[in-house]
């Protein structure tokens, strides 16, 4: 393993993690935790920018954490913690915020999006500076580099430019991070809706395949894939999204390519290659459901393992915030 530090986590926003968030973070993370110094977070303040239950975020908390233990990424060989366990996040967020033009936040793009979809009177303070926490959740661990989906590129961006301009005002102080981009084709997209990505919070929950799913529920979902009426399995993102969806989903999870599975279902039609792929997702997804649900029948040894967790992420978030601290020049509590 390398000195260099990797940051990265995801929302506690459903019950359940999807297949999207697998294979285009969790597969990701569990190999890189091998090669780096390796921080996960489930981003519980992140959520607070949406209404919530507060008993169901905890427990979806809980649930994200097991099923990042579920899916291979080790407490004993990452830092696998609750964002909100570590104060050091929300302190380091309204520091950086100071340094962050109001121009400069409107300008992102999830927040355009969603302001224009809801509404001003609708879109929160939380919302508008979402980008800075996420700055700080990364500049808090001398973060080298953060995994993401192109879609928060900009995001990684806005982190480089205050850790830059704050190293610029107050002397070097912050690692300048690298984003990681995840490669186009580990985007999985929705089964019913195959030109929209795979979300948590679909519309519809037919699309989307959840990870602690019964078996048989997950089987029937991809039994019922849009597709098309041309029956030929083959991949062609523009003209056959649906196939070249379930194609992606099917490589991603069996190690093959894509080309040796259209060679295997050549003529045989999309029921062969759907119940092909169906035993596939069933037979990936049954030990990590089963692994994360003997996790949440135990919540206290969790919540134990999720405590010592972010013990070692407060050790070195508090001596960054330390450090911001005396730079920019607060009287510290002796």
């Amino acid at each position: 393993m390398t000195t260099a530090r990797l940051y990265s986590g995801m929302q506690p926003s459903a019950d359940s993690l999807q297949i999207g968030n697998y294979i285009g973070a969790l597969l990701q993370w569990r190999d890189l935790q091998e090669s780096y110094d390796a921080y996960f977070s489930v981003v519980d303040l992140h959520a607070l920018t949406q209404p919530n239950d507060p008993a169901e975020l905890r427990e979806k908390t809980r649930r994200t954490a097991a099923q990042y233990i579920a899916a291979g990424i080790e407490p004993a060989k990452s830092t696998l913690y609750v964002q909100s366990h570590v104060p050091a996040h929300a302190e380091l967020a309204w520091i950086l915020g100071t340094l962050t033009g109001f121009g400069e936040a409107g300008r992102m793009t999830q927040f355009k999006d969603k302001s224009s979809r809801y509404g001003q009177d609708a879109t929160s303070v939380g919302l508008f500076t979402y980008p800075v926490l996420m700055a700080a959740d990364i500049l808090l661990y001398q973060t080298t580099v953060v995994p993401v989906g192109d879609d928060q590129k900009q995001h990684i961006e806005l982190t480089r430019d205050l850790a830059e301009r704050f190293n610029a005002r107050y002397g070097e102080t912050f690692r300048v991070p690298m984003p990681m981009i995840q490669q186009e084709t580990a985007r999985i997209y929705d089964l019913q809706n195959p030109t929209a990505k795979m979300s948590k919070s679909a519309d519809s929950d037919a699309g989307v395949l959840w990870l602690l799913d019964d078996p048989a529920a997950t089987a029937k979902k991809i039994m019922r894939a849009v597709t098309d009426s041309e029956g030929a399995v083959r991949y062609d993102r523009e003209q056959k999204p649906g196939v070249s969806n379930l194609l992606v989903i099917y490589a991603a999870l069996s190690g093959r390519q894509i080309p040796s599975i259209e060679d295997e279902y050549s003529g045989r039609g999309y029921g062969d290659f759907k119940k092909g792929l169906a035993d596939v997702v069933v037979s990936e997804f049954e030990p990590v459901r089963t692994r994360a649900l003997e996790l949440l029948a135990d919540p206290a040894e969790l919540d134990r393992v999720l405590a010592a967790n972010a013990d070692r992420a407060d050790s070195v978030a508090s001596s960054t915030l330390d450090t911001v601290y005396e730079r920019v020049g607060l009287l510290r509590r002796r």
